[in-house]
Order: C-alpha cells, then structure tokens, then sequence
C-alpha cells in the first residue's frame, strides 16, 4: 500500500463512522412520535382493576384484590406481576399509585443490551424479544427503575416487565389498565398530547397538584408520566435520577468504538504497509550495491 492507498483508506473509514452518526440522529429524527401513558395519582382509589387486567391480558398472576391484603405491604414488580399498586401514607392521607416499566424515552435496557433482545419500538413501547436474548441480565442492571425481572426458576427463562400492551397497540387498542381503570387515573395517547394535558391540570388546579410531572424530564424523559397532590419522594419514586438520559453516559464512549475497531487497525496497516516499503527499498538498494561490487571484483 502507498501513501496515496493509505489515506483513501483512512477517509473511507473516517466517512463510514460520520455517516453512521449522522444516520442513527437522522432516524432518532424521523421517528414516529411516542405514546404513553398518563398517571393521575390524586384520582387512584386502590382498586387495583388495571392488576387484575394485566394478569389476565398477559396469562400472568391475576390477584385476588378483595382478600390478599396486598395493600398493607409495599411491593415491586415481579416476573408473575408486571404491575403493582401501592400504597402510601403522605402527608396528604394515603395516596395509591401505579407501578410498572417507565418505558423511558431513551432507555437504558436498550442501551445495554448487547444484541438489541431488549427493544425501542418506534411508537414508544420497550419490549423484550427472546429470540435474540443471551441471558446476561445488563438490562436489569441498568435499569433505574429496576424493572426487568428474570425467571431464575424457569426451565427456559424470560426476561419480564409491562410491554405497555404493545400487541394491543398494534391492534389500534389501549393498554388493558388503562382500558381497565374506572376512575381516568389512567390516560393513554401520544406523550405530547399526555404532557398538554397534565400541565393544563396542574394550571387549571395549582392547589391541588405538585407543580412537577415526574417522567417529563427524569433521565431524559419517559412514556409514563406521573401528577401527584405530594411530592414525589413521599409516594416511592426516586428523585435522584438527574436528567440526563442514561444511555448518554456511554455515548462517547460507544462513538469510539467504530474508529478504534476499523480507523485504528487501518491506521495501522498503513504505516506498517509504509514501512514495509521503505524495507524493501532498502533492500533493493543493498542488493544492487552488493551486485556492482561482486562485477567489480570479478
């Protein structure tokens, strides 16, 4: 290879990871906007109708809500529920709440997945797709919110956590909590029109919400959005999380990786492709010597 070879070869490189970002912005761009959910808390009267929905909509675990006392204790997600109610006492009086995957605008499951098994769909939805997962759980250590859950005592276990009714979606139909929810704690459309609406409440009612939507800006923002009479921290949700979106952690990080596996071995070949060149011009220049000398001495 000389010089000339060499750096086409760097500039075709170079161009290959440019464009490749330029790409992966361009689609973030062009992305079809996002749905979500909106969760009023301050209309949420514990009957749990969207954990019964779930159960029964997933073939997951449906509770017996009338007799299991699952109120009186705090729980989390499970591989066997995708979704709780809890409740808290706040200053306020006791408020119920919601919980599932927040299915952020940027995830970080997705991020860390090393061969995209755990997926951002194009209408806002993260899913799992078994076909494609290795079992190394990265998704449940990244998640902020922790909730990915693994079936450990599974024969051939599954990574489980809300899919937001993706299927349903698909179908042109709600989520089945919110289609389950008697009181409109629950509100499903597009995150635009969900953030509309909960800033209209909170201005039309400024006495009786939190002036915050939590999941409007936490870690660069989710497709569950939140409005509380109290503040977050009192009704279980981390207020430590910043917001900037996890994945943007890495990002430097993972840009470099397209250069150090194709720009730097290129990098490389071509120098040691010049060097073996100047070799073998060196070479050739001791051979002739060699040879006028040995004609010489004849």
């Amino acid at each position: 290879m000389d010089r000339r070879g060499f750096l086409k070869t760097s500039i075709v490189v170079g161009g290959c990871a440019f464009a490749s970002n330029k790409l992966n912005a361009q689609e973030t761009r062009d992305s079809e906007e996002f749905v979500g959910v909106l969760v009023d808390t301050t209309r949420c009267i514990g009957c749990r109708a969207c954990e019964v929905a779930c159960g029964e909509e997933h073939d997951l675990l449906v509770p017996d809500v009338i007799n299991d006392g699952a109120l009186e204790k705090h729980r989390k997600t499970s591989d066997k529920q995708w979704m709780v109610v809890n409740k808290h006492a706040t200053e306020k009086g006791d408020v119920f709440v919601k919980t599932q995957c927040m299915h952020c605008y940027q995830a970080a499951c997705t991020a860390a997945c090393p061969t995209a098994a755990m997926n951002k769909t194009k209408n806002g939805p993260v899913i799992w797709n078994g076909s494609k997962c290795i079992g190394c759980r990265y998704c449940m250590i990244s998640c902020p919110f922790e909730m990915p859950k693994f079936e450990y005592h599974e024969w051939n276990p599954k990574l489980q956590k809300c899919t937001m009714c993706y299927e349903r979606l698909e179908e042109g139909q709600k989520p089945a909590c919110v289609n389950a929810c008697p009181t409109d704690t629950l509100m499903f459309g597009t995150r635009l029109k969900n953030l509309e609406i909960a800033r209209h409440r909170i201005y039309s009612h400024p006495d009786q919400y939190v002036h915050h939507i939590y999941g409007e800006h936490e870690v660069g923002g989710t497709g569950y959005i939140y409005l509380s009479a109290v503040s977050f921290d009192q009704i279980g949700f981390r207020t430590d999380l910043g917001t900037t979106p996890y994945p943007e952690y890495t990002k430097e990080f993972l840009y470099g990786v397209p250069m150090v596996l194709f720009g730097v071995p290129a990098f490389l070949l071509g120098l040691n492709a010049l060097a073996g060149g100047s070799e073998q011009g060196i070479d050739g220049e001791i051979e002739s010597d060699t040879g006028k000398g040995g004609a010489s001495d004849e």
